[in-house]
């Protein structure tokens, strides 16, 4: 084509006709005040549509501005009232818009569009619900030589986790033989919750009880809530420490030892970190008593996870102990 022919041509003309390849695989959003943009919606969520553009890159624009969305592509679309419509969208009016999708069309005023996301993608929204995950593990050891031994241990974690929150309900039980004598017999069952209320920034509240008899203890149980903080909150990995106070109660089989039953402080930190293909944990809780810091109880529990052939077991490689001062 001639270049003679673009100079016969009004300016507007030929900027039209230039950009309509552009145009014809754009978004279009209109504004109150008549301003239309073009782009492409990448999302729309919170009372903002954020609007990717060539001229200006990337755009937030308030939904209560906005009069007109149309797109050159399917969308998925979720309305105030929980309708999700798949489809490509298109104004039928000022403050309307239309979704037509494979099953039909919704039609609805701008403002009750709640968010839009990649079409056949999964609702941001499902990530911030309530999810329960569930874990178990056991272990069985022997050996034999100088000394004979044999052991068992199973442990069980409930955790509900949620945008802010988390509740978690645990157990274990550990035993083991020695040249034909206990040297462990341990059992201790717990609930943990933490809501996350401002940044780093949770309280939490938890409590744990159980029995040791290797060690007398009949019955022992620590309640404690206090505050925590999260020095590292990444996707993959996250590090929070804790500090509160608590209160313990030891009650021992023989009468002639004096039960503990004592006010103190909650020390701890919980530390994940998500490899390529395993997890790293470790966990620690401190409880000393305020009237005597060498008299507390100390829990650990660390391990490396590995992921079998089917993703549903795992090969836990670790320790987890107890400890009294």
């Amino acid at each position: 084509m001639k270049p003679s022919f673009f100079r016969s041509l009004p300016a507007a003309l030929v900027a039209a006709f230039l950009l309509w390849p552009a145009l014809l695989s754009a978004d279009v959003v209109e504004l109150r005040g008549g301003s239309r943009l073009v782009g492409k919606i990448t999302r729309i969520d919170g009372g903002s549509v954020v609007l990717a553009t060539d001229f200006a890159g990337t755009v937030t624009l308030q939904q209560a501005e906005v009069i007109s969305i149309t797109t050159d592509a399917p969308v998925a679309v979720r309305f105030a009232n929980g309708t999700r419509v798949d489809g490509v969208v298109s104004s039928p009016g000022a403050g309307r818009v239309r979704v037509a999708g494979t099953e039909g069309e919704f039609t609805s005023d701008v403002a009750k569009v709640v968010a839009s996301w990649a079409a056949g993608g999964k609702d941001p929204a499902a990530a911030l619900e309530r999810g329960w995950t569930y874990e178990a593990s056991t272990d069985i050891n022997g050996k034999s030589g100088n000394r004979d031994q044999v052991g068992s241990s199973a442990s069980l974690r409930a955790t509900l986790k949620g945008a802010a929150d988390t509740l978690q309900f645990f157990t274990a039980y550990d035993r083991q033989v020695t040249d034909d004598e206990k040297s462990a017999d341990q059992f201790k069952a717990g609930v943990d919750y933490q809501v996350n209320f401002k940044g780093n920034f949770s309280w939490y509240v938890r409590d744990e009880g159980g029995f040791d008899r290797i060690k007398d203890i009949n019955l022992y149980n620590v309640a404690a809530s206090g505050m925590g903080y999260d020095v590292i909150k990444a996707p993959k990995h996250t590090l929070t420490g804790r500090f509160g106070l608590s209160f313990r109660y030891e009650g021992y089989r023989n009468p002639a030892t004096i039960d503990v039953k004592r006010a103190g402080l909650d020390f701890g930190f919980s530390h994940r970190l998500e490899l390529a293909n395993s997890v790293l944990v470790n966990r620690l809780t401190v409880v000393p008593t305020l009237e005597d810091f060498s008299n507390y109880r100390a829990m650990l529990e660390s391990f490396y996870e590995l992921p079998l052939e089917n993703p549903n077991w795992k090969l836990r490689l670790g320790l987890a102990n107890d400890y009294s001062g």
